[in-house]
C-alpha cells in the first residue's frame, strides 16, 4: 500500500478534534467529524484551501459548494476535471468543517489537523509541483515568513513566492468565497494579475 493510499484511509478515520482537542474538552468539535482531503500520488497541483464549509461536511465532496464554482471559474477549469485525482491533490488546513461563530461565519480551521497530518501527507506527495495557497492560514503554513501580515499583501506580491527558486511553486489565492466579493471589487488587480497566471499555470502543470 503507497503513502497516499494508506493517509487517504487514515485521515477519515481521524477524531483527534472530538476525543481529544487541543485546548480541553471545552474546545471539542461539537458534531460528528467528517475529515475531507483528497490524497494523489499522480496530481503535480495541490489545491491547500482552508476548511470545509457545511455542505461540503454534509456531501463529503471538497469545494461541493457557491465557493468551488468560483475556484472553478478562477482556474479555468470544470468539476470534472477538478476532481480528476491523476489532475489534483486537495488539502485543506483543517480537514472537518469547523462550525460557525457568533455572526455566522466558519470559524477557523482546527489547530490539531496540520501539526497532526500536514507534513506527512505532503510527504506522501512528493510530485506536487505547484501549492494554490488558499487564504491566511495556508500561506502561512506553506510559505513561512514569505507570507506578509495581512492576506491582501501576501496576494497582491505574488510574483515573489512564484517567481522563487524553490520547489513546489506557490501561488497565494484569497478565499473564494462569496463573502470575499466586497475583497475583490477593491482589488481590481487580483482579477487583471493573478487570474490569468493562475490559468496559464493550471495547464501549465496538467490540471487544465
Amino acid at each position: 500500500m503507497s503513502d497516499t493510499e494508506r493517509l487517504s484511509r487514515a485521515i477519515p478515520a481521524c477524531r483527534i478534534c472530538r476525543d481529544c482537542p487541543e485546548g480541553g474538552a471545552e474546545r471539542r468539535l461539537p458534531h460528528e467529524p467528517r475529515p475531507v482531503a483528497v490524497l494523489s500520488a499522480r496530481a503535480r497541483i495541490l489545491i491547500a484551501g482552508q476548511a470545509p464549509g457545511l455542505r461540503v461536511h454534509e456531501t463529503g465532496i471538497p469545494f461541493n459548494d457557491r465557493s468551488g464554482d468560483r475556484l472553478r471559474d478562477w482556474m479555468g477549469i470544470g468539476r470534472e476535471a477538478f476532481y480528476d485525482r491523476s489532475r489534483f491533490a486537495i488539502l485543506p488546513m483543517g480537514f472537518c468543517f469547523p462550525g460557525y461563530d457568533a455572526k455566522g461565519s466558519d470559524l477557523p480551521p482546527r489547530r490539531e489537523c496540520a501539526p497532526e497530518w500536514r507534513e506527512e501527507a505532503m510527504a506522501a506527495m512528493p510530485q506536487i509541483e505547484l501549492v494554490l495557497a488558499i487564504g491566511m492560514y495556508a500561506q502561512k503554513w506553506h510559505m513561512g515568513k514569505a507570507s506578509r501580515k495581512t492576506l491582501t499583501e501576501t496576494v497582491r506580491n505574488w510574483r515573489e513566492s512564484y517567481f522563487a527558486n524553490r520547489a513546489p511553486r506557490i501561488l497565494p489565492l484569497p478565499h473564494p468565497s462569496w463573502r470575499n466579493t466586497g475583497w475583490l471589487k477593491k482589488n481590481p488587480w487580483f482579477e487583471d494579475e493573478v487570474l490569468p497566471e493562475l490559468k496559464r499555470a493550471v495547464r501549465l502543470y496538467g490540471g487544465g
